[in-house]
């Protein structure tokens, strides 16, 4: 689970834990704590995402912030964003 606000001041920790959980086998990503967000946020779930690939494991993400989408839409990638 991530919570709290995840912006560029805290990404590195979000990066770094989030990495270690996808390694360590977690199949789902809960975002429903996430209290703030800015793009940094974006490029921590697709760095997940790609280590999950690259380890040949499904990752889902659960509970999208609203502004996570946009911000998804406004990149072009929403489509690699799995939902749970």
């Amino acid at each position: 689970m991530i919570a709290g606000p995840v912006t560029l001041k805290n990404v590195t920790n979000v990066l770094a834990e989030g990495l270690a959980l996808v390694r360590s086998g977690a199949s789902v990503v809960d975002l429903g704590e996430v209290s703030e967000l800015d793009s940094s946020l974006l490029a921590a779930l697709l760095a997940f995402i790609r280590e999950a690939r690259v380890a040949n494991r499904p990752l889902a993400l659960a509970n999208l912030p609203a502004g996570l989408k946009t911000l998804a839409q406004l990149y072009g990638v929403e489509e690699l964003l799995p939902a749970a």
